[in-house]
């Protein structure tokens, strides 16, 4: 069978044409993947997922390129897709053991470590400066905007969802009740 009719056979859902497909087209696929990557395993498990990708979105095959360039289309992306996750996860570790560096510091010279504190250190800087800059130090929102070059609206709406989150996650009901924890925990 020629490799045009079996894709046509795998848009109408043959399982058999699109095994001889993924038959014919995986060692390729995991060769050029094993270049991008340099590492066996995940060249596999790439291979894997972009076959996957290519059973979901054979109907848009156009034919108008070849159909194993396609598949390095679709395994590229699913290449950089994952390195854009393992880049996420490596800052979120990077933060989370900052954050605890930071509070044994805070332990270990006799000072609270509150749970604010926690919090706080788990929003991106993009609401947290605004929102130290509001609730610890005075500034307005104006005074805000120009030292953060945002709009009185963005400073506005960054500090609402920060605040916001913080809330949901003390599980606090207002804004008294945030001014009241950070007096008592001394923040």
């Amino acid at each position: 069978m020629q490799e045009q009719e079996l894709i046509e056979k795998a848009k109408g859902g043959d399982s058999r044409a699109f095994a001889i497909l993924f038959q014919d087209h995986y060692p390729f696929l995991v060769k050029y993947l094993i270049k991008v990557t340099m590492n066996y395993n995940l060249a596999e498990e790439l291979a894997q997922e972009t076959m996957t990708k290519c059973i979901e979105k054979i109907r848009l095959y156009n034919g108008k390129s070849a159909f194993s360039s396609w598949l390095i289309s679709i395994a590229t992306n699913v290449y950089i897709d994952q390195c854009r996750k393992n880049k996420r996860e490596k800052k979120w570790l990077e933060q989370m053991q900052a954050l605890r560096e930071m509070k044994w510091q805070f332990e270990t010279q006799n000072e609270d470590w509150t749970d604010v504190n926690q919090v706080l250190g788990q929003l991106s800087s993009n609401y947290r400066i605004p929102i130290v800059l509001k609730h610890y130090y005075g500034y307005t929102y104006e005074e805000i905007s120009k030292m953060l070059n945002i709009s009185v609206g963005t400073a506005k709406s960054r500090i609402h969802y920060g605040i916001d989150k913080i809330r949901r996650e003390l599980k606090i009901s207002d804004e008294k009740q945030i001014n009241t924890h950070r007096r008592q925990k001394k923040l």
